[in-house]
């Protein structure tokens, strides 16, 4: 791929050698995501947050990835706080906020929507999520996740075992998720949902025609038993016509530490793409589990400002200089250290 100047919409741009270079690209942004250095390479540049559905993670990720690389941040959040609400198209909205900005990330309640807004605009598009469709910096940051979890064990995505559980219908993130590992080797998938939340079958197809091994279950705790890597999602409640239908399915695959102790091998790690419904009813990942160091969702999180660091650098195509612009930093610093 080509980054320079191209909209980020889709998994399926990517080839695994572009996922190479958004990785090593994003183990170089380390010391500006930690605060050990400093970098002004896009000072003057601005990002234009355009959220058109709730977020908190990655809203806020990418406009801290944005201004850790020394860049200004511009944020319309809600439907009801743009002219869309007045009738305006997405393309007359791209064609207007493109004259604001160097970069725009849009998230959009309908799938398809973040591409026909790219195709008016005139700087690069990010895909922040698009309905039930895709969110593509949210699979490259899991696959990330994914890769630095495994080698502190040795091991590669090839050859890869790994359980995705709980709402895999609605749920973007494992839908790309699943077209990223479709361009690696020997992976092992299988699917735990309720049946009227099972993986559309489009995507177990990508994974099939990609020589990988997938299994539909029902039944987490046999799921999870041979796993390298147990990926849990919510209920994604904001699909369903009313609360009542999510309301059904909530809380039927709860992990938590004595099952993950009964079950899972002593490596196991445990992803979520957040936020994590911690109601009583759901309950999907048990807090007694955030003592476990396995659990990896955090550390997801930082990743996800690395890879969008890295995805802007690549975009605006000054990954080859942002060391140029570095300063140290002259404040007192708690974050040395990652989430462990």
């Amino acid at each position: 791929m080509d980054f320079r100047g191209t909209h980020i919409l889709s998994i399926e741009q990517f080839q695994r050698e572009d996922i190479e270079r958004v990785f090593r690209t994003a183990d170089c942004m380390e010391p500006y995501a930690q605060r050990i250095k400093l970098t002004r390479v896009l000072e003057g540049a601005i990002l234009g947050n355009m959220f058109f559905e709730a977020s908190t993670r990655t809203r806020i990720s990418f406009g801290a990835a944005f201004n850790l690389l020394g860049g200004e941040v511009r944020e319309s959040v809600g439907m009801d706080s743009s002219s869309l609400i007045k009738g305006e198209s997405l393309e007359d909205t791209a064609r207007v906020l493109s004259g604001f900005s160097d970069v725009i990330c849009m998230r959009h309640p309908q799938a398809g929507s973040v591409a026909k807004f790219a195709s008016a605009s005139r700087v690069p598009v990010f895909n922040g999520g698009d309905g039930s469709n895709e969110h593509p910096s949210q699979a490259l940051l899991d696959l990330y996740t994914i890769e630095k979890e495994l080698q502190a064990s040795g091991r590669s995505i090839d050859n890869l075992r790994v359980a995705m559980v709980g709402d895999l219908k609605y749920g973007r993130t494992v839908h790309s998720l699943c077209k990223l590992l479709a361009l690696y080797n020997n992976v092992q998938v299988i699917l735990v949902s309720p049946t009227e939340l099972a993986m559309p079958e489009e995507l177990i197809a990508v994974l099939e025609e990609a020589g990988h091994s997938v299994t539909a279950a029902d039944n987490l705790e046999q799921s999870i038993a041979h796993v390298d890597i147990v990926y849990s999602t919510r209920i994604q409640e904001e699909r369903f016509s009313d609360r009542t239908k999510a309301d059904l399915y909530r809380g039927r695959f709860r992990l938590n530490q004595a099952i993950y102790t009964k079950y899972c091998e002593p490596n196991t790690v445990i992803m979520h793409p957040l936020p994590r419904d911690s109601r009583a009813e759901a309950n999907e990942l048990d807090s007694d589990l955030d003592k476990n160091p396995n659990l990896a969702i955090f550390r997801q999180t930082d990743n996800g400002l690395l890879v969008r660091m890295a995805l802007f650098t690549l975009v605006l195509d000054v990954a080859h200089l942002v060391d140029k612009y570095e300063q140290d930093i002259c404040w007192y610093n708690p974050r040395l250290q990652p989430f462990s």
